[in-house]
């Protein structure tokens, strides 16, 4: 007994769409193949929306779930499932869609409410589905309904509250909920109209002026507010102008207010009487004629020089009975000058500012518009300086100047000039600033400052102001004579220089080693300083620089120099000496013991043969010396053979002195004094002259 699932199908009857309150039915099909014709038990189950709503088993291959009355909460995904021979297989899911939301149920805790309360309504979808949406309508007479809407996403009723306001009597109240199938948007129709009736706490106010709403100005008026209320507690009349709150009363039925009338007091009155939320109120334009108009100032001159005289005059258009008074305007209260339609005064600069009179007719009093008065002092002479103090500006840098005025009363119009050239013009109070940032090296032109106010003085002007230009130092440079190795004990001359600087130039020399040391200051009027140290040592070996700077501050180092100092050539001679000497000493205390040697042992038969065995070798040693190129010539030195072999000579004693005396002719050539000696010399009593000469030796026979 083979099968096998091919399909599991799934439908809806009549359609996928259904009216809200018929039948339709959810149909389940599995399409199963079979080796043979044998009978098989199916389980069907039916989801809706991934929940459980239908089971059933059958040996046949169809199922079917029917809803007599479908609700719009029967919309939804539904899917069908079926188990067989332990096999189980799924459909595809289907979406159905029930049209037509119930009819919303809507209730009002109260049938009958104060105004100023508030009426709690109830509006329920009893066979939906949350999230669903609820609109609240309140409906009154003549007017536009006002209306409320409510989301919720885990129930399917509502609550909310609609204030009673002034002039509700008779209110009805309705409702409808709307849901959200597949992103679009189904309505329900409306609920039950529910009536709400509505009773005053109190009635409108009334509200009275007396003796008449049209009344002139010095007339008293008087305004009455009354009401008749149910309950007298917690009730308040209140008056109000322009938002303006001028009396009120409580826990009464009447509030009265009275005032002297002026122009002011035209417009529109309110009275509010409160209790609660409960609010009623009535409205009553006033209108105040004028008994006269406002007084004119009028001002002789409104800007003048000090100590010069001002007239103040006020006046009222086609009005002469009035109790006139000129006053000053102050920022702590206005300063009474003279009760008089005029006033005549000299002027000094304080008496700069505002001025106004009044007019009194029946009490009421009106003031003037404010005059202004200016009274001006003559400028002084402006200074103009530089900000940073000294006339003075780095190359490159920008110049900013300062005009400045003393005395004179402010705005001042402040002129600069460069040359005869405008640059620019500032009006201050007392100084203005000017920034020139076009600076040149061979700008001959000074500067000047113009000052003028409104005296009639007119213009004052600075005197010229001329401005050093300095350049900055650019490129120093330290050099050394002798550069590099320096003799010790010997003179070094030091030379700092700069390619471009304003003098005074102010030269500093360093010699760096572990740490930077001064060694020379100097201030000169020149691009260039020397400085000489007279005796090296050792201990100045270094790195030396210098650093040059002027007035723009800045400070230019140069490139380091390399000083090594080294031994002198006398330094070098003595340590020569007491090299050579020892050596010489040695060779001619060896030669003598072996010439003592040679005459004991072979006696008087050897002298000519000895005679010509010396006369060899010094010509053998001779010709090697000047093959190996090894020479060197000086008087000096000859002296000091010459000493030698003296001194030598008389230590031989009498043995040497009667020995016989050969005179051999040798060219020798000059030697170059600056080089050194590879061998000991042999010393030759004999004259020595510049090029190739004839040297004669003395030898002597042993």
């Amino acid at each position: 007994q083979v099968f096998t699932f091919n399909t599991i199908e799934i439908k809806v009857q009549p359609s996928v769409k259904v009216k809200n309150g018929a039948s339709m039915s959810i149909v389940c099909h599995a399409d199963i193949s079979k080796s043979t014709n044998f009978q098989l038990k199916h389980n069907f189950t039916i989801f809706k929306d991934g929940k459980l709503v239908f089971m059933t088993v059958s040996d046949k291959e169809d199922a079917q779930y029917g809803i007599s009355m479908a609700r719009s909460s029967d919309t939804g995904e539904y899917e069908c499932t079926v188990e067989a021979g332990g096999k189980t297989k799924s459909s595809n899911s289907l979406h159905v869609w029930v049209t037509g939301m119930t009819k919303p149920i809507l209730t009002a805790e109260k049938k009958e409410v104060l105004e100023g309360e508030v009426v709690k309504l109830r509006c329920e979808l009893p066979e939906e589905v949350p999230p669903l949406y609820f609109f609240f309508r309140k409906i009154k007479m003549n007017s536009t309904p006002k209306e409320k809407h409510v989301f919720e996403p885990h129930r399917n009723f509502s609550v909310v509250e609609f204030s009673v306001e002034e002039g509700d009597n008779i209110l009805q109240f309705d409702c409808f909920g709307r849901r959200t199938v597949k992103l679009e948007f189904e309505d329900s129709v409306y609920s039950n109209r529910t009536l709400v009736t509505v009773r005053e706490p109190f009635i409108k106010p009334t509200l009275n002026a007396k003796p008449s709403s049209n009344i002139t100005e010095g007339d008293r008026i008087q305004f009455e507010c009354s009401t008749v209320v149910a309950q007298m507690r917690d009730i308040e009349i209140i008056l109000q102008k322009d938002k303006t709150i001028l009396n009120s009363v409580r826990d009464e039925k009447l509030l009265k207010y009275s005032t002297v009338a002026t122009l002011e007091d035209s417009g529109e009155y309110l009275c509010k009487v409160e209790q609660r939320r409960a609010s009623k109120t009535t409205k009553l334009n006033v209108v105040v004629s004028e008994l006269f108009p406002k007084p004119i100032l009028a001002a002789s001159v409104s800007k003048l020089d000090e100590n010069k005289e001002l007239t103040l005059s006020c006046s009222i258009s086609g009005f002469r009975k009035a109790n006139f008074s000129i006053l000053r305007k102050n920022s702590n209260g206005d300063m009474w000058l003279r009760n008089s339609r005029n006033l005549t005064m000299r002027v000094n600069v304080n008496d700069t500012g505002s001025y106004i009179c009044k007019a009194e007719v029946k009490g009421i009093v009106k003031e003037s518009k404010p005059v202004r008065i200016n009274v001006y002092a003559p400028v002084s002479k402006p200074t103009l300086s530089v900000v940073s103090g000294l006339p003075e500006v780095v190359l490159g840098k920008p110049l900013r100047l300062i005009c400045h005025s003393v005395m004179g009363t402010p705005p001042i119009k402040f002129t600069f000039y460069k040359g005869n050239e405008v640059k620019k013009i500032v009006i201050n109070d007392t100084y203005a600033t000017f920034l020139d940032e076009n600076i040149r090296l061979n700008d001959k032109r000074g500067y000047k400052c113009d000052a003028r106010n409104n005296h009639s003085s007119g213009m004052k002007t600075s005197n010229i102001l001329n401005i050093t230009v300095i350049v900055p130092i650019r490129n120093a440079s330290l050099g050394s004579i002798p550069y590099g190795e320096v003799e010790d004990g010997s003179e070094t001359v030091f030379l700092c220089s700069v390619k471009e600087g304003s003098w005074p130039i102010r030269f500093r020399i360093f010699r760096k080693t572990d740490h930077e040391v001064l060694l020379f200051e100097k201030s000169e009027n020149a691009d260039r300083v020397m400085w000489r140290k007279e005796a090296m040592n050792r201990q100045d070996t270094g790195t030396y620089y210098c650093m040059a700077s002027n007035r723009a501050n800045v400070d230019v180092k140069s490139h380091p120099i390399t000083i090594s100092v080294i031994l002198a050539a006398w330094q070098k001679g003595v340590i020569a000496a007491f090299v050579l000497i020892p050596i010489a000493g040695a060779v001619t205390v060896t030669l003598w013991w072996f010439l003592c040697k040679k005459k004991k042992a072979k006696g008087p038969s050897m002298e000519m043969s000895g005679s010509a065995v010396a006369t060899n070798l010094t010509s053998e040693k001779l010709t090697r010396q000047h093959n190996d190129g090894d020479y060197y010539s000086g008087s000096g030195y000859i002296e000091d053979t010459e000493n030698h072999m003296k001194s030598t000579d008389e230590s031989k004693g009498p043995d040497l002195e009667s020995a016989e005396v050969e005179y051999t002719e040798v060219e020798v050539s000059t030697l170059d004094p600056h080089r050194e000696i590879d061998s000991v010399p042999i010393h030759f009593p004999a004259p020595v002259q510049k090029g190739t000469e004839t040297v004669y030796s003395e030898i002597r026979k042993s």
